[in-house]
């Protein structure tokens, strides 16, 4: 009876003993899960949270439009158009490559392109496959609900007047970035910060919900320019035309408000479509107005003649002997063409454009002054006009290597410095303005300080100098019926690689208009032109003629020469007689129209032996 006993016992221990040892196990495994789920959502909660959000939240941009460029009346010429970009998650896409071929099919791609560029980024999660679609197709490929493709919205830059102000405004990348012109230079002002929200997306990528606006996506701000578009219009039509007729090389043209220093026109040829850059080359891209120099040849005289006045070395009146019709400078000679000038005043020497004048004209001053002078009207000195790129010119300074000792005479001709059309303008402008430099700008309403470098009378003086060029020398084709026109022809050889080229000219005229209250200053230059006319003032002056006649009825300019309107339109003719130029003294009878090459050998200073060949001014 006692055996049965200790069995009994023994089992009794044993159970007890297994169930405190599982009571205990299990107690430490719940104390251990609630100190794990404790220490996951209370104390390490953060990093759960973040490796979860990171399978299904995403943030993503919110595309913003760049802001509008509009002319200074209000019209758009750079506007923002939604477009849609087409990615793909490759990863996704290629765990259902039977659905390759149907996405090829409708982004009229290649299987095998498609299929190369996908395998190339089969390690990523994102690829575009085609950027600024129209929307429309856009949203039919994403409804084709192929595996991991998706639509994103972005914003394309578009310019309703195409090539005709494409070199002032530019363009932008895929990106929306400005690249070139104003789009460039105001492209933080124009660009605006997009916005960003969170969403839920499923597994396979679809926004499913969106919960959170991170950041308001902010719009670029518009701009306002000084241009204005019909204006702008009409420069390009006409420069377009002078070109083609004179089978030209290019051209530019630039058009300046002469009292605030805003830009209203600047075209070049060649030029580009903004709307499709991929074709156009960077010489076509180029502002040719802003960025290339040219020199500037007899439109450089008036600066000449205004520099002198204003140092009261000559009067208007101050007689200037060209006799015999060249002049002798040590070893070198300047000569007159295609005529002996004889004896002119200072006015005369505008006139004619006497290369003689002006060399004993700018021989009564000092050349420290004569520089000066040159510097303040903006010559070899950047017009600060908020474009980029542009050029600042070059004028040799006194006792610098460049600075020899026919510098001052042939720069007082417009040789042997290097400017751009729109320092051209800049300084017609002040001697137009009273003689007040203003610093051109292509913003509407944005005022810069004017600076004074000459006397007003003196500037007015020149002005009037100015107006007998287009009634009796070489610009009549520039004259408007109903306004006093007043302007500067030049002629100059081109410098190439190997000097002054044979043939090769760059074609000017720059002028103001109304003379007797200026309000415009134009400048315009036609490059190679190689067609049978070879002058300024039959090449360039008409397209001063045109545009700006334009112009002034655009703006409503009333005429300040009605008498000649009256009077042409009693006789029944296009434009009255041209007065009688009294500035002009009696010379010889002008012989015929000279070589072209000729002059090349006459305008600047040559020795008597055999020289390398030197640059030409022609009237």
């Amino acid at each position: 009876m006692n055996a049965p006993r200790r069995n009994r016992n023994r089992s009794q221990f044993n159970l007890r003993s297994r169930m405190l040892m599982v009571g205990a196990g299990l107690g430490l495994c719940a104390v251990t899960l609630v100190g794990r789920a404790a220490y996951v959502q209370l104390i390490n909660s953060d990093f759960y949270q973040r490796q979860g959000e990171a399978r299904y939240l995403r943030e993503v941009p919110i595309a913003t439009s760049r802001g509008m460029i509009t002319d200074r009346n209000g019209e758009p010429v750079a506007v923002s158009t939604p477009v849609a970009s087409i990615w793909v998650n490759p990863q996704e896409l290629l765990r259902a490559p039977e659905r390759i071929p149907e996405l090829a099919q409708s982004l009229s791609l290649p299987v095998d392109e498609l299929t190369a560029r996908l395998t190339q980024k089969a390690d990523k999660e994102f690829m575009y496959l085609r950027r600024r679609m129209n929307p429309d197709v856009a949203e039919q490929i994403v409804a084709l609900k192929i595996p991991g493709v998706f639509a994103q919205r972005e914003f394309r830059r578009y310019y309703p007047q195409g090539e005709a102000m494409a070199h002032v405004l530019g363009f932008t990348n895929i990106d929306d970035h400005g690249q070139e012109g104003l789009e460039l230079a105001f492209d933080e002002w124009l660009r605006g910060k997009p916005g960003a929200k969170k969403v839920i997306r499923d597994r396979k990528g679809a926004i499913v919900e969106s919960i959170d606006l991170v950041r308001p996506a902010e719009p670029g701000k518009d701009l306002t320019l000084s241009i204005d578009r019909r204006i702008q219009f009409l420069a390009m039509r006409e420069l377009r035309n002078a070109v083609t007729a004179n089978q030209a090389a290019g051209g530019s043209i630039v058009i300046m408000d002469v009292a605030t220093g805003e830009v209203m026109a600047m075209a070049n040829l060649p030029t580009y479509n903004p709307n499709s850059v991929s074709g156009a080359t960077p010489d076509a891209r180029r502002n040719r107005a802003v960025t290339d120099l040219v020199e500037p040849g007899s439109t450089m005289k008036p600066l000449t003649v205004a520099t002198a006045l204003q140092n009261h070395v000559v009067t208007p009146d101050t007689i200037i002997d060209t006799n015999p019709g060249y002049l002798t400078l040590g070893r070198y000679t300047i000569r007159d063409v295609p005529r002996n000038n004889g004896v002119l005043n200072v006015t005369g020497v505008i006139t004619r454009s006497s290369n003689i004048g002006a060399a004993k004209i700018v021989a009564r001053l000092p050349d420290q002054v004569f520089y000066d002078s040159v510097r303040a009207f903006g010559y070899g000195v950047a017009p600060h006009s908020g474009f980029p790129g542009e050029s600042a010119g070059v004028v040799p300074s006194p006792g610098s290597p460049g600075w020899y000792g026919t510098t001052k005479t042939t720069m007082s001709y417009g040789y042997g410095l290097s400017v751009t059309p729109l320092q051209i303008a800049q300084a017609y402008s002040a001697l137009a303005n009273g003689g007040r430099v203003i610093q051109p700008t292509f913003v509407k309403g944005q005022h810069n300080e004017a600076r004074q470098v000459i006397d007003p009378e003196v500037a007015r003086e020149v002005v009037r100098m100015m107006e007998t060029v287009v009634t009796q020398g070489g610009a009549k084709q520039a004259a408007i019926l109903g306004y006093h026109v007043a302007g500067k022809t030049g002629t100059a050889r081109k410098n190439g690689p190997n000097g002054y080229e044979r043939g090769h000219y760059n074609l000017l005229f720059a002028g103001v208009v109304p003379a007797t209250n200026p309000r415009f200053a134009a400048v315009i230059v036609v490059n190679d032109p190689r067609g049978s006319l070879q002058y300024g003032g039959l090449v360039s002056a008409p397209v001063f003629h045109h545009v700006m006649e334009g112009t002034l009825r655009l703006m409503d300019v009333p005429p300040d020469d009605i008498q000649s309107w009256l009077a042409a339109q009693a006789a029944g003719k296009v434009g009255g007689n041209p007065v009688t130029n009294p500035a002009v003294l009696p010379v010889p009878q002008d012989p015929a129209e000279p070589n072209i090459d000729a002059e090349f050998n006459a305008a600047m200073p040559t020795a008597t032996a055999p020289q390398p060949a030197t640059p030409e001014v022609r009237q």
